[in-house]
């Protein structure tokens, strides 16, 4: 069975993206545009990671990890998104959950290792 992703992210040119390159690493992968999508995930199991956008439409991205968090489909591994470097953006995303945080743009083969090593 593939490790199964659910990526978070509002701009489609960039999920679509991503989708692609995640997939051609064996993952499946399921996006969702905002906060309401992602934390309406059913599972049949909570995803093995999730890449997360902090600047979604509905809420900022990390009432996403909370929501699914009280479902009990909590991801294993959550990697927050964000153009943000500052201490304050870091921490808070660890604070809330986060496995680590990502500043975007980030490098396609970096993400992809990433990924992979999250699930191995």
């Amino acid at each position: 069975m593939s490790a199964r992703v659910l990526l978070v992210e509002d701009s489609p040119s960039i999920s679509g993206a991503l989708k692609i390159l995640l997939e051609s690493g064996g993952f499946d992968v399921t996006l969702a545009s905002n906060a309401a999508e992602a934390s309406a995930w059913k599972g049949p199991d909570r995803a093995d990671v999730m890449i997360l956008d902090l600047g979604l439409p509905d809420a900022d991205g990390l009432t996403v990890l909370s929501s699914l968090d009280a479902k009990g489909l909590k991801p294993a591994t959550t990697f927050a998104m964000t153009g943000s470097d500052d201490a304050a953006t870091i921490e808070r995303c660890l604070a809330a959950g986060c496995n680590d945080v990502l500043i975007k743009p980030v490098p396609i083969q970096q993400l992809l290792r990433i990924v992979t090593e999250a699930v191995a």
